[in-house]
């Protein structure tokens, strides 16, 4: 019996000590499962009308404590917002469900800066929930469709001369406010040049519209 209860209470001893270790790693896993399924801290949030926001810079991989969350996030937004107050390091995923805008009363893009859309709710979107972009001068953003276009990308002659027979309309509009032959907005247009073209892309027929700026 004496033997019996040694063997039992060693295996006792054996199987605690297995749990003490197995129990950490299992807390590791589990939250680890958690992080994996919780897309707010793995994936970063689409925006239709700013589809490539991470590869124009700007939303930048540099780690923030959002000032409207208050969570350490990998991600940080870097563009226009429009607020009283000073703003920085807003996270992409306050943009995305409008709570930066909220809290702040504040808007990414100038309403009055922005092509006509048939729904108020596009306008919404754009405004308050649509990471804005870097330009010279203030940025406009341009519609088809009755609705916004996506921003495809910042550029200059030679990456839109293959689309060129798209552009032709915005090439007149342009090339009468800026006082430019056709043979002039081609050689000058460069990108990030002191004559910026921004390419947008129509959502619904694909097609694509050309707006430009200058230092």
């Amino acid at each position: 019996m004496k033997i019996f209860d040694a063997l039992a209470a060693n295996k006792i001893y054996h199987l605690a000590f297995l749990l003490i270790l197995i129990s950490p790693l299992a807390c590791i896993n589990r939250q680890a499962n958690q992080e994996d399924n919780n897309p707010s801290i793995n994936s970063l949030p689409e925006f239709k009308y700013n589809p490539n926001a991470t590869k124009l810079g700007i939303i930048k991989n540099e780690k923030t404590t959002c000032p409207v969350c208050n969570t350490k996030r990998d991600y940080v937004y870097e563009g226009p917002f429009y607020s009283e107050d000073e703003v920085e390091g807003i996270c992409p995923w306050c943009i995305k469900d409008g709570s930066a805008a909220k809290k702040f009363n504040a808007e990414f893009q100038d309403p009055a800066a922005c092509d006509s859309v048939e729904k108020k709710e596009y306008l919404e979107e754009l405004v308050t929930r649509t990471p804005g972009y870097t330009a010279w001068q203030e940025p406009r953003w341009l519609s088809h469709c009755g609705d916004f276009c996506a921003l495809k990308d910042y550029v200059g002659w030679k990456e839109i001369a293959h689309i060129k027979e798209e552009l032709i309309d915005d090439f007149t509009k342009i090339n009468e406010e800026y006082g430019l032959t056709q043979q002039e907005l081609e050689k000058y247009l460069v990108s990030n040049g002191s004559l910026q073209g921004y390419l947008f892309q129509c959502l619904h027929c694909g097609k694509h519209r050309l707006i430009i700026d200058a230092d």
